[in-house]
């Protein structure tokens, strides 16, 4: 069934509700199959927990609703099926960072370098209602709503010719950042000069002098054999971004409140099963680019790019809801 129906199909389970405990009566006919679209390949860590989060919600509802995953931009790019899910064309999509921030500026407060000091603080916070449910929820005026984040993983520095230990260190140094202002000025501030380019373009940039280097999580370093042209890599650990799930808040509001519970519960799951595996997969990834040549370095003074950084973080927290987010993260600890 395709999600140009979902909505009579939702009005009936919401009239018949009272006749199954999943709110959809056997007696009806097609099951609700919800697109998800995903800019990843199969092998990713998201995929694999979008995968879970359709199984478990299949086999809850006894297959009256169930999730069908597009992978590797099957659906159109991240920007597109963003926009395609507020549209009402699919149900639901995973949404860069960047994008929610265009929409709210509020967002911009998981963009923030060194706002965790671990993986583990993130996982506590990004899926925690009382942190970041008024922040998921604000952006119901653009038609979607987030349901809730995965990990991106912790984004690292990388250079042809040296470890990085100090801001110092990245003196003169032009490293591939994100092509968001902020991350310019981030750069900046670490010490180096950020160069906002796209993603494919990084390797022959390095090889060819234009970059000094680029900065990215374990997986991405290793799959696009940048060890090869830029083999060290320390680990400065200065951006933990999510990657948010969103879904047509339209198609979410009709659902009936059991299997809100019972998508709530599944996407739990799934959340937390993917930042265990993307643990997984980085140490992996960090094993493959060693066996290619990279060095990897934890000597990093991270209270140095800490306080070099945090004129940066100030400027961003311009209102009660970013600065009491990040009060909130900072109690945390």
């Amino acid at each position: 069934m395709k999600f140009t129906s979902y909505f009579s199909v939702i009005a009936g389970a919401v009239a018949l509700s009272t006749i199954s405990p999943v709110g959809i009566s056997a007696a009806f006919a097609a099951p609700v199959v919800f697109e998800i679209a995903f800019n990843q390949p199969e092998t990713h860590p998201q995929f694999k927990a979008l995968q879970m989060f359709a199984e478990g919600l299949k086999n809850r509802t006894n297959g009256e609703y169930s999730a069908e995953v597009f992978p590797n931009e099957l659906l159109g790019a991240q920007k597109e099926t963003v926009e395609m899910t507020q549209t009402g064309t699919v149900a639901m999509s995973v949404a860069a960072a960047s994008l929610l921030e265009s929409w709210n500026p509020d967002f911009s407060v998981f963009n923030l370098p060194y706002l965790f000091n671990s993986i583990e603080e993130q996982k506590d916070v990004l899926n925690n209602p009382e942190i970041v449910g008024d922040l998921y929820n604000s952006v119901t005026d653009q038609s979607v709503i987030v349901l809730g984040s995965f990990t991106a993983g912790a984004r690292s520095v990388y250079l042809k010719d040296r470890f990085v230990k100090t801001p110092a260190d990245l003196a003169g140094k032009k490293i591939r950042v994100m092509q968001s202002d902020t991350n310019v000025q981030m750069m900046k501030h670490m010490g180096g000069v950020g160069i906002a380019m796209g993603q494919g373009e990084v390797y022959t940039a390095i090889q060819t002098g234009v970059l000094d280097g680029g900065e990215n999580n374990e997986i991405v370093y290793s799959s696009l054999k940048h060890a090869e042209v830029a083999p060290y890599f320390s680990n400065t650990r200065h951006l933990m971004i999510p990657d948010y799930l969103v879904m047509n808040v339209d198609l979410y509001k009709e659902l009936p409140d059991g299997i809100k519970t019972i998508l709530k519960e599944e996407l739990a799951k799934a959340f937390a099963f993917e930042f265990d595996a993307f643990a997984a997969d980085a140490a992996k990834a960090r094993a493959d680019a060693e066996k290619a040549g990279a060095k990897f370095s934890d000597d990093v003074d991270m209270e140095a790019f800490r306080a070099a950084v945090k004129p940066l973080v100030d400027s961003k927290l311009t209102n009660d809801v970013t600065k009491s987010i990040y009060q909130k993260i900072e109690a945390l600890r």
